[in-house]
């Protein structure tokens, strides 16, 4: 076996091994255009999954910068080259991508292409993507292709695996969903009979405190108390539950639009001024996403519940190939040596064990009068 060969065949290992560490859908697509990248030596590389309106459900790429990628726009429809790959299942090795009559439509922001390889990613009969490389980074004979018929090989070899591995992150996410919507129905059931109960126990509780007002105020007044201890642990148990479930606003806009939404609602509804902003956050691994949400939903709740701020600060910031975020507020603060007594009851050690459980590392910084600052790194994918 030649050293060529041996070195391919090293590099479509390696990308076989990365794609299998995944099982979200998303991370495997991430991962196999990066991969595919890597191993042709390509400037450009993209994925796009099909939907069944003539675009694309996901499309994810590699090699254009964020500032590239939002000035392209939305994302392309399927028509040109990629319609053949999808529509005609066959691969399209190209030495001028421009000259080819099905080049059309590409956005003024686009990166300039030239050769071109791409393949359609099949599940059986069923043609679940399409998979494309540009811009070889070698010198290209003049009226040549900079993509040989040993990169088309390569390539096929890397389209049959990631076909396997986005079909099986496919099938773990629809599992999950089945577990998910089982979770669901219990959390509902139990929220329903500890709520219920309490419920119940108030309004006994609240009819007794209104008997006595005339009689006896004194027990009437014990009575109201224990109403408002009653609804406080109701409040408590529904909150408990709802933090369980994971919102279906991040599986569909993302943790950046999540965290927007959430709070520009929270802005509305308080008089604390909250604000949010976020610099060159890429997506990153399902579990990291939802624990920084979760992480900032409980910061944001100590903050406008519990620290009397007027200014609630949110930021998501990209970290080498994660994210840290900080959630900063100008409220009364604690003091650390008090952490103990005070982490259970602002939430800080459910925050933190979030936090580990992805591999991240949350830290608090807080003095009686200065305020708060939550801080929570996560690794990337």
């Amino acid at each position: 076996m030649s050293q060529g060969h041996r070195s391919g065949l090293a590099a479509v290992s390696s990308a076989l091994l990365a794609m299998s560490r995944h099982l979200e859908v998303r991370d495997v697509l991430k991962t196999i255009v990066a991969s595919a990248r890597e191993l042709l030596d390509a400037q450009y590389a993209a994925l796009g999954v099909p939907d069944d309106h003539g675009g694309f459900a996901q499309f994810v790429v590699d090699g254009v910068s964020d500032a590239q990628w939002k000035a392209i726009g939305p994302l392309p429809r399927q028509h040109g080259i990629l319609a053949s790959m999808l529509h005609e299942a066959t691969p399209q090795r190209l030495a001028d991508v421009r000259k080819d009559p099905r080049f059309e439509g590409w956005p003024s922001a686009h990166p300039d292409l030239s050769d071109f390889l791409g393949l359609p990613i099949r599940d059986g009969d069923e043609i679940i993507g399409a998979l494309f490389l540009a811009n070889k980074n070698c010198g290209k004979p003049e009226g040549g292709c900079g993509f040989t018929a040993e990169d088309e090989d390569l390539l096929g070899i890397l389209a049959q695996h990631a076909a396997i591995a986005l079909t099986n992150a496919r099938l773990y996410e629809r599992s999950r969903e089945l577990t998910i919507a089982e979770e669901r129905s219990r959390l509902a059931h139990e929220l329903h009979d500890a709520v219920s109960q309490k419920l119940f126990s108030l309004r006994l509780t609240a009819q007794a405190a209104a008997a006595l007002v005339d009689r006896d105020p004194a027990r009437a007044k014990g009575e109201l108390q224990q109403v408002a201890a009653l609804a406080a642990e109701a409040a408590d148990e529904l909150r408990a539950a709802v933090v369980e479930l994971r919102p279906a606003a991040l599986d569909e806009d993302g943790l950046v639009a999540t965290l927007r939404d959430q709070t520009h609602v929270l802005d509305r509804a308080h008089t604390a001024r909250v604000t949010f902003a976020s610099h060159g956050v890429r997506a990153l691994p399902a579990a990291q996403e939802e624990a920084l949400l979760r992480v900032a939903q409980e910061a944001l709740h100590n903050a406008l519940r519990h620290s009397g701020a007027e200014h609630v600060d949110v930021s998501l910031d990209r970290q080498g190939s994660g994210a840290v975020l900080r959630v900063t507020d100008d409220g009364s603060g604690f003091e650390p040596r008090t952490v103990r007594r005070a982490g259970r009851h602002l939430g800080l050690v459910s925050m933190r064990d979030r936090a580990s459980g992805v591999g991240g590392r949350l830290t608090v910084e807080s003095a009686p009068g200065k305020g708060t600052t939550v801080e929570m790194e996560v690794p990337g994918g």
